[in-house]
C-alpha cells in the first residue's frame, strides 16, 4: 500500500514516519517534505504542492489514502477536490475547516451550540474597535479573523498595546485580508492544554493529552511562536476533567456540526484554557493535528495509525481504540536565528548523523525535521530552511526524565544561531 502525506513540517514528518511503520504500508510519499522525510526509511519526497497535480500523482501512483497535515491546503479545499476525484483523503472539507480558517465563524458556532469560550466582539472598522477597548480593561486578546501563520493573535497587556494591535490589523493591513475583520475577546487566565481527537463525523476517538509552549523564551516570556516544544500526557488533566471536556466541548462540537449539516472527518484540535476552577474553555480550534504536539503524541502511540484513519474515513471509528505508551514523550524545538519574525536560512546543521543511527537502534527518541532542506557546499548537507528547524522528541518514565533525555540530545546538535527553550514541560513537573 502507498500513502501520501501533504505538508513539509515537523507534524508531517511525524505522521509520515508513524504511517510508514504499518506492516501494510510499502511507501509514504510526502509533498513536499523536508530533509528529514527525504532521509527517513520508507519515505519519499515529491516536489508537488498544487492540488490538481497532487490528484494526478495520487491516481498515477495508486495512492490508497492521502493525509493532510497543514491548514493552508484544507482552507483551499484539497479534501473537496480529492473526494470529487474519487480519491480517499483524511481531513475536513473547506466548509468544515472554517472552524480554524475563520475565528468569527468559530466564535459564532460556539455561541450557537453553547460551547464555553471567552466573551468577544467583532469589528471591521478601527473606530468601533478603539471605542470597545476604551470600555474594557486590559489585558485583552486581539485576533485576526483569517489564517495568519501564528501571527494573528496579540495578547495586549495594556490598552495602548490593544490600540496598536487594532491599528496594525485594520489600519496598516499588516496581515492583508486575513486581518480585515478582527475579534477582541476577554483574556482567560489558567493553564493551556491541547486536546486532540479523531472523528468520522459521528464517532470520536480522543488522542493523548498534550501541552504546547507558545512563547519563545523560558518561563513563557517573549513573543508568541508556532510552538517551542510540547509533551504528552498532561498529568493535571485528570480523568474527571477529560470527561468534562468531552461532555461540554467535544461532543457539542461534533453534534453542532451535524446540526449545521456540516460533515467533519479528520483530526480536530481544541486549544483549551483550564481555569482556576478546573473548568475548560476553548481558546481556538485547529482542523488538524497540532505542531509540535504531534511529535510526542506519535512517539507515544503504540497502535498502528493506518487502521485508525481507515475506520475514520469509512465511518466506523467506534470500532477502534488507541493504545498508548505509558511513558511521557517530550519534544524540544530547535529554532533558527531570528525566529519568529525573520528566521535565517541555510545554516548547516551538525551532529545529526550519529543520532539518527542511535534513534533507530534504541527507539527511545526521534528527531523530527521541520524547517530543513539539503544544501551546503556540495548540496548533501542538512541546512536550516525555516523558523522551527527540528523537534527533538524523547521518551522517559516521567516528564522530568523525558525532559532530561531530550535536552541531552539537543546538546549534541548545533547550528549557528539556534534558539531553544530550556524549560519545556515545566508545568508538568511543577503540577
Amino acid at each position: 500500500m502507498k500513502l501520501l502525506v501533504v505538508g513539509g513540517g515537523g507534524r508531517e514528518h511525524a505522521l509520515a514516519w508513524k504511517l510508514s511503520l504499518s506492516p501494510r504500508v510499502h511507501k509514504v510519499f510526502v509533498a513536499s517534505g523536508n530533509a528529514g522525510t527525504a532521509l527517513e526509511p520508507g519515505l519519499e519526497n515529491i516536489p508537488i504542492t498544487a492540488v490538481p497535480e497532487l490528484i494526478e500523482f495520487a491516481k498515477k501512483e495508486s495512492i490508497a489514502i492521502t493525509v493532510v497535515g497543514p491548514e493552508i491546503p484544507l482552507a483551499a479545499g484539497i479534501v473537496d477536490a480529492f473526494q470529487a476525484a474519487g480519491l480517499k483523503i483524511f481531513g475536513p472539507t473547506r466548509q468544515a475547516a472554517q472552524l480554524e480558517t475563520s475565528k468569527i465563524f468559530a466564535k459564532e458556532f460556539m455561541q450557537r451550540h453553547h460551547i464555553p469560550t471567552a466573551a468577544y466582539a467583532k469589528f471591521t472598522d478601527p473606530e468601533s474597535a478603539h471605542a470597545y477597548i476604551e470600555q474594557h480593561p486590559a489585558p485583552l486578546v486581539i485576533k485576526a479573523d483569517g489564517l495568519a501563520a501564528g501571527k494573528g493573535v496579540v495578547v495586549a497587556q495594556s490598552q495602548e498595546e490593544a490600540h496598536s494591535a487594532v491599528n496594525a490589523l485594520l489600519v496598516d493591513k499588516n496581515l492583508g485580508d486575513a486581518g480585515s475583520e478582527i475579534i477582541i475577546e476577554e483574556f482567560l487566565q489558567g493553564i493551556e492544554v491541547s486536546f486532540i481527537i479523531m472523528t468520522d463525523g459521528n464517532h470520536i476517538l480522543p488522542l493523548a493529552t498534550s501541552q504546547d509552549h507558545k512563547r519563545l523564551y523560558d518561563s513563557d516570556q517573549g513573543p508568541n511562536t508556532g510552538g517551542m516544544g510540547a509533551y504528552s500526557p498532561v498529568s493535571f488533566v485528570s480523568p474527571g476533567l477529560q470527561v468534562q471536556i468531552m461532555h461540554s466541548i467535544i461532543d457539542p462540537v461534533i453534534n453542532g456540526l451535524k446540526k449545521d449539516r456540516i460533515h467533519y472527518t479528520g483530526f480536530l484540535y481544541a486549544g483549551l484554557m483550564i481555569t482556576a476552577e478546573d473548568q475548560a474553555k476553548v481558546l481556538e480550534f485547529n482542523c488538524r493535528l497540532g505542531d509540535p504536539e504531534t511529535q510526542p503524541i506519535m512517539l507515544r502511540l503504540k497502535s498502528d495509525l493506518l487502521p485508525l484513519i481507515e475506520h475514520a474515513i469509512d465511518g466506523t471509528l467506534n470500532e477502534m481504540d488507541a493504545e498508548w505508551d505509558s511513558r511521557t514523550a517530550l519534544g524540544v524545538v530547535m529554532a533558527a536565528q531570528g525566529y519568529p519574525e525573520n528566521p535565517r536560512k541555510n545554516d548547516v546543521i551538525y551532529g545529526l548523523q550519529d543520532l539518527v543511527a542511535e534513534q533507530e537502534s534504541t527507539g527511545n527518541f526521534h528527531i523530527f525535521h521541520a524547517g530543513t532542506s539539503m544544501g551546503g557546499k556540495n548540496g548533501n548537507e542538512i541546512v536550516t530552511a525555516g523558523g522551527r528547524v527540528l523537534c527533538v522528541t524523547s521518551l522517559g518514565e516521567n516528564v522530568k526524565a523525558a525532559q532530561h533525555q531530550a535536552y541531552k540530545i539537543v546538546e549534541r546538535i548545533r547550528f549557528d544561531g539556534s534558539q531553544i527553550r530550556h524549560d519545556i514541560g515545566h508545568q508538568g513537573i511543577n503540577n
